[in-house]
Parts: C-alpha cells; sequence; structure tokens
C-alpha cells in the first residue's frame, strides 16, 4: 500500500540522491520566481513609458527574436566546450542584465529602447545557455531517474508562474518597480551560487583540454534520421501550434463572461493549476517506461481538453478544461524532454537541445497567431474546437507513421544508451549541418 501512494506522488529521488541537482534546482527555482516578478515589472514599465499596446507588444520582439538566434548558437557552444562554463558565462550575463535592469529604474529611465534593450540582453544570455542547461539532469541523475528530475523543474517553473506575478504585484504596491527588479538580481545571485557549484561537464569525447574546436555536425539531421527524435518534436509542435489557446482568452472572455479582468486572470491560473497538480503527481508517469506513449496520449488529451474549452458555456466548466489542458502539458513536456536527452548522444545534445528549444518558443507563439487569425475570420470557439479537433488527428498521424515512438521505453537505471551511438549518429547525421 505504501508503495502505491508513493508512486502516485511526486518522485523526489532525484533531489535525495543527487546534491549537484539539488543545488541547480533551487538555483533554477528561485531564479525563475524572480523572473516572473522581472517580467511583470517589465510590463509595468513599458506601459507606463508608452501607453500603448504596441509598446508592450514589442516586449515579446524583445524576447523572442533573442531567444530563436542565441538558442541555436547556444546549442553549438554547448557541444563545444565546458557546458558548467557556459552555464556560468550565460547566468553572469543575466545577472548584469538584471543589476542593469535596476539601475535603470532607480535612475527613473524614461527612454523605453534602453529597457527593451537590456530585456533582449538577458534574454540573449538565457537563450544562449538554455540548450547547455537541458543536458544537466541526464549527466547528474541515472536514467531511470531523468523524467523524475525534469518534473521537478517543470513543477517549479508552474509554481513560478502562478505565484511570481502575485508577488510581482505585491511588491510593486509597496516598494515600486526598482524593488521587483532588486528582487531579480537577488534570485540571479542565488542561481550563480547553485552553478557554481556543479561538476564539469564536458560533451563527452571531447579532448582534455575542455572540448574540441569543431564538433561534429548534423544536429538538426540527426532529429530528422531518429524517428524518436522526430516524432516527439513533431508531437509537441502539433500541439503548441494548432491548438495554443492563449491568444484567444481575452476574446472568450469579452463574449461569455463580460471581459472580467478577474475571469482573465482565472484563465492563466487554470492552466497552472492544473500543471502544478500534474507534477505533484508525476510519479505516476516518470517512473513509466512507455515514455513516446505517455506523451503521445497527453498531448491527445491537451487537444481533447481546449477543444472542449471552445464549448464549455459555464465557468467552472472552463476553467476545469483548461486545468486538465495544463496538466495534459505537464505530463507531455516532461516525458517529451525526458526521452530527447535519453536518446541523443551526449556529443549532440547541446545542438539537439536547442532544436527543441526553438521548437518549444516558435510553437506557441505561432500557434497563438494562428489561433487568432482563425478566430477573426470565423469566431473564438470555432478557432478553439477546430484547433484541438486539427491537432488530436495531427498526433495521431504522428503516432501511426512513428511505430519507434510508440514503442520507446526508458532505459533501466544506472546505465548509459547514448554513449555507444555517437559514432553511429555521426555516421546517421552524414556530417552535414
Amino acid at each position: 500500500m505504501r508503495g502505491r501512494v508513493r508512486l502516485r506522488l511526486l518522485d523526489t529521488r532525484p533531489l535525495r540522491h543527487s546534491q549537484p541537482f539539488r543545488d541547480l534546482w533551487i538555483g533554477t527555482s528561485v531564479s525563475q520566481a524572480g523572473g516572473q516578478i522581472a517580467n511583470v515589472a517589465v510590463l509595468a514599465q513599458v506601459w507606463d513609458l508608452t501607453g500603448s499596446p504596441v509598446g508592450t507588444g514589442a516586449i515579446g520582439l524583445a524576447t523572442g527574436l533573442p531567444m530563436v538566434l542565441f538558442g541555436l548558437l547556444g546549442g553549438t557552444w554547448a557541444d563545444t566546450v565546458d557546458r558548467r562554463a557556459v552555464v556560468r558565462a550565460t547566468t553572469a550575463g543575466q545577472l548584469l542584465a538584471a543589476a542593469a535592469l535596476c539601475a535603470q529604474a532607480l535612475a527613473d529611465n524614461r527612454n523605453v529602447l534602453l529597457l527593451l534593450a537590456l530585456v533582449a540582453m538577458g534574454t540573449s544570455c538565457s537563450a544562449l545557455g538554455a540548450p547547455a542547461r537541458r543536458t544537466f539532469p541526464v549527466r547528474l541523475l541515472p536514467a531511470d531517474q531523468v523524467a523524475a528530475g525534469l518534473a521537478l523543474t517543470n513543477v517549479s517553473f508552474q509554481a513560478a508562474m502562478l505565484a511570481g506575478p502575485a508577488m510581482a504585484g505585491l511588491i510593486i504596491a509597496r516598494w515600486d518597480i526598482p524593488a521587483a527588479y532588486a528582487a531579480q538580481v537577488a534570485s540571479m545571485v542565488v542561481s550563480m551560487l547553485a552553478v557554481i557549484r556543479l561538476p564539469a561537464m564536458r560533451p563527452e569525447g571531447a579532448d582534455a583540454a575542455g572540448g574540441r574546436l569543431r564538433p561534429e555536425r548534423g544536429g538538426w539531421r540527426l532529429v530528422l534520421r531518429r524517428p524518436t527524435l522526430w516524432g516527439s518534436m513533431a508531437t509537441d509542435l502539433s500541439a503548441t501550434l494548432l491548438a495554443m489557446p492563449i491568444a484567444l482568452f481575452p476574446l472568450v472572455n469579452e463574449i461569455r463572461f463580460g471581459g472580467n479582468p478577474q475571469t482573465l486572470g482565472l484563465f492563466l491560473s487554470a492552466v497552472a493549476v492544473g500543471g502544478i497538480t500534474a507534477g505533484l503527481l508525476s510519479g505516476t508517469v516518470t517512473r513509466r517506461r512507455r515514455g513516446g506513449l505517455v506523451q503521445l496520449s497527453a498531448a491527445g488529451v491537451w487537444g481533447l481538453a481546449l477543444a472542449c474549452f471552445g464549448l464549455a458555456g459555464p465557468l467552472w466548466l472552463a476553467l476545469g478544461c483548461l486545468a486538465v489542458a495544463g496538466a495534459a502539458d505537464t505530463v507531455s513536456v516532461v516525458t517529451r524532454s525526458a526521452l530527447v536527452q535519453l536518446e541523443t548522444p551526449d556529443a549532440y545534445r547541446g545542438r539537439v537541445s536547442s532544436v527543441e528549444h526553438v521548437i518549444g518558443v516558435a510553437g506557441p507563439e505561432l500557434g497563438n497567431f494562428r489561433g487568432g487569425l482563425l478566430a477573426s475570420a470565423t469566431s473564438a470557439s470555432f478557432s478553439l474546437v477546430f484547433g484541438g479537433l486539427s491537432a488530436i488527428l495531427a498526433i495521431a498521424a504522428v503516432a501511426a507513421t512513428n511505430a519507434p515512438l510508440r514503442a520507446y521505453r526508458t532505459p533501466p537505471a544506472h546505465t548509459k544508451p547514448t554513449v555507444p551511438d555517437v559514432a553511429d549518429a555521426a555516421a546517421a547525421a552524414g556530417q552535414v549541418s
């Protein structure tokens, strides 16, 4: 009975068994909360400076473009030198950007371009380090605990998404915008201390001097040649590109619930609550070895829940559908991330992680744009229902045509399944970029 109860709860083995992972998790959790606080501060300051939705929309450009560009560059860097050094350098850059944001707010800066440039600087550093960070759990944990470690990271992210904006509102109301930026500075100091304590993590196969000058090329080709990798990423892209609902929240709120801003906030909170709940119960899925089947199923539930949200009338039903969607998204993200890391040879993990990062960034943004365009031509309900059902059909097509993904099993504990495959992966990639 005790074992059955444990299976249903959050799997905390990575925190108990690996001090480096525990340090990384604490630092990441704190920095994510600080980042959410700073995001609200940036939004408030840009609105104060411009009073225009175009100005606040420009924040998306200042963050989205650096994420894509520097995320791809970061993948190559992560496969060239010690990944700990990459994350140390980029975390230091984020700390400097946070300190500069705090300084400009204290100086009562009135130049919105300067503010957006500092936001872009911090985002660029974060994107450069993101692929290297994604490789840490698989290097710090045994194979059977990688999914559990990613679930713990996702729980802290969802908690930051839920609590960070509320904390920002309290801080800004009591101490003004500079205090919110100061909170981010403090959080980045904690993150920097955690990264400093990590062991060295050179790409496997790198020379003793710290890495190769020219890593094997073929990161994108490797993804396309391995059915488990392209299938997992195609599943995620199908779900986000065809069924992302965030851009439609204001329209749904206006039509069905009178445009109440509290209701709009509840939509976002419901997704986060679902994600946190799934994370807290993630032991149910992180111990299961059929990761590909779990991801396909969770992505299908995401599409179905959002189609139901498009038809839901009562508020409680709409929020319930969003909570289910948030839970399904968490399960899908955790299983996909674990599969990608475990299926990728270490010499390629940085670049494959950068591909995953770009898909994770671009998919939701393009999905929101698609949903908004379709809703403007039809209706919010049609866009949500059509998008959700389209996502289910696309995911079913991936499942039907990708037997290796359906059959994928997580390697047993204390195995390193990807290391012997480096030479084979290079051959499969054709040594071309």
